[in-house]
């Protein structure tokens, strides 16, 4: 099949478009010509906005949007990158415990009844802490391989997991558990500019360390003596693309909870489209995760009256989707 280069132009458009319609939707509709007024340095002739459509686009919406479209790419991106690192086409943004690290630094938080920021530290914390784990335990005669840390990643994911149900089971049921329930679903919805300025910069290095490898990255499909004999420091490149991958999933899981199948889905619809070379590969996994994250979020607050946290429809929409990339290439281009 013949692929595909996405113009970076198109990329940029459509997902300007996406941003609009997504700050116009919702319970409190707006018009486009409102939110391009709020936008616009100045104002827009003839265009009057109350006090209740800015609350709405600056402090509720337009910082959603901007962690769905920064979440979404960068979910995408690891999960493009963990493939290429692992040569696994099943790899994902939690290979190595991450989020389930991060989800258990959480809901501990939660229980301790701390507050929404400090929520998000620990979960970031705890997150890059199950990486550093997951290289200590995979550490073998001195030497770490890409099954060890796979392995090792299985053993601190299944350990995580085991401690968020015991906190689970511990917490109070009328007021903690519920909380904690919801806060691993996934949700957007207590996105502020004060946990969006917490959560980006860590975003932001993630993705320009990945953004700067994605050449690199092609080189870790070689067998490893051939790529050492060409000077390729593999290790040094293997540890820079799994901690910038981590650092992204850790942040973004303490931004949103748990997001699944954008980092598993996205990649293989970019690698249908612009094949599996990465310095095409990584950055339109990363504008296809943007937007998809986007239309997710967007759904899982407007098709409701009640929102519906966002890992449910990932997981809805992501499942068929897969299926299809399935059916179509027959494996091959996964």
């Amino acid at each position: 099949m013949k692929k595909r280069i996405l113009s970076p132009v198109f990329c940029v458009l459509g997902l300007a478009v996406l941003g609009l319609a997504a700050l116009c939707l919702g319970q409190y509709s707006l018009s486009p010509a409102k939110v391009l007024a709020a936008l616009w340095p100045g104002g827009w002739p003839g265009v009057s906005l109350s006090d209740t459509d800015l609350t709405v686009i600056f402090n509720v919406r337009l910082p959603r949007v901007l962690l769905a479209l920064l979440a979404g790419a960068a979910l995408s991106g690891a999960g493009a990158a963990f493939q290429a690192v692992f040569s696994n086409p099943l790899a994902t943004p939690d290979t190595l415990g991450v989020a389930t690290g991060a989800s258990f630094g959480a809901v501990l938080a939660i229980l301790m009844g701390l507050p929404a920021l400090a929520v998000q530290g620990a979960a970031l914390a705890m997150g890059l802490g199950a990486v550093a784990l997951v290289y200590l335990v995979g550490q073998v005669r001195g030497e770490r391989t890409v099954l060890t840390l796979v392995l090792a990643g299985l053993v601190v994911s299944s350990l995580f997991s085991a401690l968020v149900s015991l906190v689970k089971y511990v917490a109070d049921p009328q007021n903690t558990l519920p909380a904690i329930t919801f806060w691993l679903m996934g949700s957007l919805s207590g996105t502020t500019r004060r946990s969006l300025a917490l959560g980006l910069p860590f975003l932001g290095v993630g993705v320009v360390v990945l953004w700067l490898l994605r050449w690199k990255l092609n080189l870790l499909a070689l067998p490893q003596e051939e790529a050492l004999s060409l000077g390729v420091p593999v290790k040094k490149l293997r540890v820079l693309a799994v901690g910038a991958a981590a650092l992204i999933t850790a942040s973004v899981v303490s931004l949103c909870g748990q997001i699944g199948w954008v980092g598993l889905l996205v990649p293989h619809a970019a690698r249908m489209l612009v094949g599996g070379d990465n310095r095409r590969l990584i950055p339109a996994s990363f504008g296809l995760g943007a937007a998809f994250f986007l239309v997710i979020d967007t759904l899982a607050r407007c098709a409701t009256a009640a929102e519906i946290p966002v890992s449910i429809l990932t997981a809805v929409v992501g499942a068929p989707l897969f299926i299809v990339l399935l059916r179509r290439t027959g494996g091959a281009g996964l």
